[in-house]
């Protein structure tokens, strides 16, 4: 596509506050998407019943267990110990359910099973207890995995070209509007994606992923868009009842505490995932599928790997093969390395570094200088 047989040129952007980043390669690649995948061990492919349930039991029981300890014995823990208590138990709950999240996720991938109704029952019940419209995301996302690193048709983390950032961006250069940059980001990113679709794809009139008529989805798609708008309703409508019964401040704590934190990681991983100085970007004249998927990066959380399905750490062969299940991608992304060389991208920088440093340098997007007849794109930060 475009002029994707041309070498590229692979210079070191370097920063006073980061190490030297190598961007990856943007020339068509020297192998085939086929090669790849010879390079994975069949069984990788392969979908369990069994196997996927497992961790939808495990981390069902792990929540139980948390929210049985939160509701038991936090409050008769002497004062102030149960307000450091509650913020624990969100954030371990969060991350739990974070691993839930990304299960559901997988169903939309088709990843769960062999059998599609199962997947999208088992992906429809557990984003709906996250308030997440099951359908309505999985096609949004969907078109991401087959649009990602696209300027125009990408649907999620979006960025925008020089010309077209905010005037106030200049204003939030620095570290307080970074401070407020992130907050905004994490506490309120993912409703106003989904509400709003704020970072996603411009259209030509107002998006929101609970509109069945909107310009996200196509006429085939509308029913199942209602289908999540009746789950969430009835979940905020079980919560609702919850309220009254127990009380706001109870179903806060027990509830939307971790349910924060699951958005705040959601937007988190996501961000890391599609946002690093040394991805390039691509327009109408030079993206295609291929060197789109290769634009992401694999990043490391540390032990919260395992707890989310390491949905960060093999985010590349996830690009490469979305229908795979989680539980064979760290095989396959060890089996595919070899074959992808300086293509396969990352990053052990500690995540709080790397958002810090993202937020700071990935402001917009722009064609290097003596390059602007290419449709390769990078993140840049200066606005003289």
């Amino acid at each position: 596509m475009g002029a994707g047989g041309r070498m590229s040129v692979r210079p070191e952007t370097k920063t006073p506050d980061s190490p030297v980043l190598k961007r990856v390669p943007y020339s068509k690649p020297p192998f085939t998407l086929g090669q790849v995948k010879k390079a994975i061990p069949p069984h990788c492919f392969q979908r369990s019943v069994l196997h996927s349930f497992s961790y939808v039991i495990y981390d069902l029981v792990i929540a139980t267990i948390f929210y049985y300890i939160a509701t038991n014995y936090i409050h008769l823990l002497p004062h102030p110990f149960p307000y450091l208590a509650w913020p624990v138990y969100w954030f371990a709950q969060g991350c739990v359910l974070t691993g839930v999240w990304v299960i559901a996720h997988e169903c939309g991938h088709h990843a769960f099973s062999d059998y599609q109704w199962l997947d999208d029952t088992v992906g429809l019940v557990l984003h709906s207890s996250l308030l997440v419209p099951y359908f309505s995301w999985k096609y949004s996302h969907r078109r991401h995995h087959s649009n990602t690193g696209s300027l125009d048709r990408d649907e999620v983390f979006v960025p925008k070209k020089k010309s077209n950032i905010s005037w106030f961006s200049k204003y939030l250069n620095n570290p307080p509007g970074r401070v407020i940059t992130l907050a905004v980001t994490l506490l309120l990113g993912w409703p106003l994606y989904l509400a709003f679709n704020v970072s996603g794809r411009p259209y030509d009139r107002f998006a929101c992923h609970y509109d069945p008529y909107g310009p996200i989805y196509s006429d085939r798609e509308r029913l199942q868009i209602l289908i999540s708008d009746a789950g969430v309703l009835a979940v905020a409508y079980g919560l609702f009842r919850l309220a009254a019964a127990k009380g706001l401040a109870w179903v806060f704590c027990v509830y939307g505490g971790p349910l924060l934190v699951v958005n705040g990681f959601l937007v988190l991983i996501t961000f890391l995932q599609h946002t690093h100085p040394s991805l390039p970007h691509y327009d109408s004249s030079e993206w295609d599928w291929f060197r789109g998927a290769l634009a992401t990066v694999d990043r490391d959380y540390g032990f919260l790997n395992k707890v989310f399905h390491n949905i960060t750490d093999t985010h590349v062969a996830h690009h490469l093969f979305s229908t795979m299940p989680h539980y064979h991608a760290m095989e396959a992304t060890k089996a595919i390395k070899p074959v992808l060389g300086d293509y396969y991208q990352f990053d052990g920088t500690s995540v709080f570094k790397a958002m810090w440093r993202e937020t700071k340098e990935c402001i917009y997007v722009d064609q290097d200088e003596g390059e602007k007849d290419k449709g390769v794109f990078w993140y840049k930060n200066k606005f003289e």
